[in-house]
């Protein structure tokens, strides 16, 4: 496998990422409902705009989705990431760290001081990664979401950039 190539995502990779989307959903990590079959992956509320993805020997392999916590001024120092998504294919090989690393750097770029996100408490592997990547836990909300029928923890994590 060659390194992991980041860029920003465009309209025309919305074929690549809504097949990753699907191929890649689970209840470990995802708190909405499995993606149609056959429906895009950009639509009205999801842009290109603060996603990173990854590609590897010229496919999509993954991507992360940065963006502002709130719209509120006093926020503006913080950037949260709202999605990270790796192919099972290329997983323990570095891509998730690449775009953690191309994430950190864009925020920082943006004028982001402080990088936060949430994960959910039952996906180990996750909590693991932004551990190890520095990120701490800052709060719990206690049973958050209903998935598969079992109450799931949203875990709150940050780091200073």
């Amino acid at each position: 496998m060659t390194e992991p190539i980041i860029r920003p995502a465009t309209l025309t990779d919305d074929p690549a990422l809504a097949d990753l989307d699907r191929r890649t959903w689970s209840p470990l990590h995802a708190v909405t409902a499995r993606p149609r079959p056959a429906g895009p992956f950009f639509d009205d509320r999801s842009r290109p705009d603060g996603l990173l993805l990854a590609e590897v020997d010229g496919a999509v392999a993954g991507y992360i989705r940065l963006g502002n916590p709130t719209p509120l001024p006093s926020n503006a120092h913080v950037r949260q990431i709202q999605g990270l998504v790796v192919d099972d294919r290329v997983r323990g090989r570095g891509v998730a760290r690449a775009l953690l690393g191309a994430a950190y750097e864009e925020a920082r770029r943006q004028g982001a001081i402080r990088i936060t996100l949430r994960v959910l408490g039952h996906n180990t592997p996750a909590r693991r990664l932004y551990a190890s990547e520095g990120f701490a836990v800052e709060g719990v909300l206690p049973g958050e979401f209903l998935l598969a029928g079992e109450y799931v923890d949203d875990v709150l994590m940050g780091r200073p950039l």
